[in-house]
């Protein structure tokens, strides 16, 4: 889990969108029995979700589905720093939309009975195992 949580962390962007029909066909051929899945990811607006939220639902059919992306750490602290100036403000608004936005997303694909998981990247661990044993315990898997 560590070296998933490392390497996740690490990882570069090119700021191109995930080709999520491609994880599902790949799914579809290689994965035949019912599995939990953990999908790493990160939807910035409400938008991008809904370009991807077919394949995500197709494959939720078949198997347990965990979105896993992250907050944005960055956007937090400029959020909970105090803003003096007309900039500021302007900024802490916008920081403070895409802040919400992620967690419409998280209602988003829970109201799709979709799990997911929001998270700061060094509780990362942490909330994966907690969200395997809640699945785990409520007899889902």
């Amino acid at each position: 889990m560590a070296l998933i949580a490392e390497t996740l962390y690490n990882i570069k962007t090119d700021f191109k969108e995930s080709d999520f029909s491609r994880l599902y066909a790949d799914i579809k051929l290689n994965i035949r029995q019912r599995s939990l899945l953990f999908l790493y990811t990160n939807f910035e607006t409400i938008e991008g979700l809904e370009r991807q939220l077919h394949y995500i639902l197709a494959i939720a059919k078949q198997h347990v589905i965990v979105v896993v992306f992250f907050e944005n750490t960055e956007l937090q602290k400029l959020i909970n720093k105090p803003a003096k100036t007309t900039r500021e403000i302007y900024d802490k608004t916008i920081a403070e939309k895409f802040a919400y936005e992620k967690k419409l997303i998280v209602k988003e694909l829970e109201k799709r009975c979709v799990f997911s998981i929001l998270t700061k990247p060094e509780n990362l661990t942490v909330n994966v195992i907690n969200k395997y044993l809640e699945i785990k315990s409520r007899g889902i898997i």
